[in-house]
């Protein structure tokens, strides 16, 4: 189980900024610049390659927001 699995699941706390259905975003723990956040889908894909067009646009939506 990766790390953003674990986020997911809430095994491990972490500072959620945004979350719905698709997409989960949070900020990044080791915040080498203040304010970095991550934008992760929250079903696993084994690449980008392997998300369907909607999921991406949406998770694209949602980091550019």
């Amino acid at each position: 189980m990766t790390i953003f699995e674990r986020i997911i699941n809430r095994e491990i706390p972490a500072y959620i900024i945004y979350e719905d259905d698709l997409v989960i975003s949070f900020l990044d723990i080791s915040q080498v610049t203040k304010g970095h956040t991550l934008v992760v889908t929250k079903k696993v894909y084994k690449d980008i390659f392997e998300i369907p067009e909607e999921t991406l646009k949406h998770l694209i939506a949602v980091t550019k927001h």
